[in-house]
C-alpha cells in the first residue's frame, strides 16, 4: 500500500505523478470524445467507419502518456518517433478532412500529456468551432471533379463538337481520352470536367445529347471512393 502510495506523490521518475499521468489521460479521453462528436456531426462521406472514431479517443489517449514518457529525453523521443513511423493504417486514409482529424486527435494527447491542459481545452473548443463553421457554411464549396463520356456518331465527329456547351456549362474541362466503339462507327470521348455552381446535370446533358444525335452520355463524380 505504502508502494501505491509512493507511486501518487512521488512520481514516476520524471517529475510526474501516477495521479497525473491519469489526469492527462482523463483529459485526453473527453477531449477526444468532444473531437470525435463533431467529426461524426461534420462528416459527409459515404463509407462512415465507427473503428476510425474509436482510434482517434485511442491515438489521443496512448500519445498523452507517450508524451509523459519521453518528455526530457531526447533519446527515447527518437526512438519511438522511429517506432511510430513503422505504423501503417489498414486502409488509406482518402478523405484529407480525416487526416486532420487525426491530426487534431494527436495534439490534444500531447497538449495533454505535458500537462497542459488549459491549452488542450482551448484547442480542443477553438478548433471543433472551426470544424463546425466550415462544415455548416458550406466554405469553399464548389462542384466536384467529374468524368464525363460522350458517344458520338463518326459522321458527326470533329474536334470542337462539344467546345461550345462545355464552355458554357463548366469552369474547366480536359479531354482526356479519344477512342473508337461499335466497329469503328462511334467515337468516346472521355473529359475530365469542373462544373460552374450554377450547372444541372440533366441540362448539361441535355445539351450534349441535341449534339451527339441523342447517344450515349455518362457522367461520374469522383468523390465517391469515400
Amino acid at each position: 500500500m505504502d508502494m501505491i502510495n509512493d507511486l501518487f506523490t512521488n512520481g514516476t521518475g520524471n517529475g510526474s505523478t501516477i495521479g497525473m499521468i491519469l489526469l492527462a489521460m482523463l483529459t485526453a479521453t473527453i477531449l477526444s470524445l468532444v473531437i470525435t462528436k463533431v467529426y461524426q456531426i461534420t462528416f459527409q462521406g459515404e463509407r462512415y467507419s465507427q473503428a476510425f472514431v474509436h482510434t482517434i479517443i485511442m491515438m489521443s489517449v496512448i500519445v498523452s502518456v507517450v508524451m509523459n514518457v519521453i518528455s526530457g529525453n531526447a533519446g527515447v523521443a527518437f526512438g519511438l518517433f522511429a517506432i511510430f513511423s513503422l505504423i501503417r493504417f489498414r486502409s488509406a486514409v482518402t478523405d484529407a478532412k480525416d487526416i486532420a482529424y487525426i491530426f487534431f486527435g494527436l495534439c490534444v494527447g500531447m497538449t495533454s500529456g505535458l500537462f497542459r491542459f488549459d491549452l488542450a481545452i482551448v484547442l480542443t473548443l477553438f478548433a471543433s468551432l472551426i470544424f463546425y463553421l466550415l462544415y455548416k457554411f458550406q466554405y469553399g464549396k464548389g462542384k466536384d471533379t467529374q468524368i464525363l463520356k460522350v458517344t458520338v456518331p463518326e459522321n458527326l465527329n470533329h474536334e470542337n463538337l462539344l467546345d461550345d456547351i462545355l464552355e458554357e456549362y463548366t469552369e474547366a474541362h480536359t479531354l482526356r481520352q479519344v477512342e473508337t466503339t461499335n466497329l469503328g462507327t462511334m467515337i468516346l470521348y472521355t473529359f475530365a470536367i469542373r462544373s460552374k455552381n450554377a450547372t444541372k446535370d440533366k441540362e448539361l446533358l441535355d445539351r450534349i445529347r441535341e449534339k451527339n444525335a441523342n447517344l450515349k452520355v455518362s457522367l461520374t463524380y469522383l468523390n465517391n471512393e469515400y
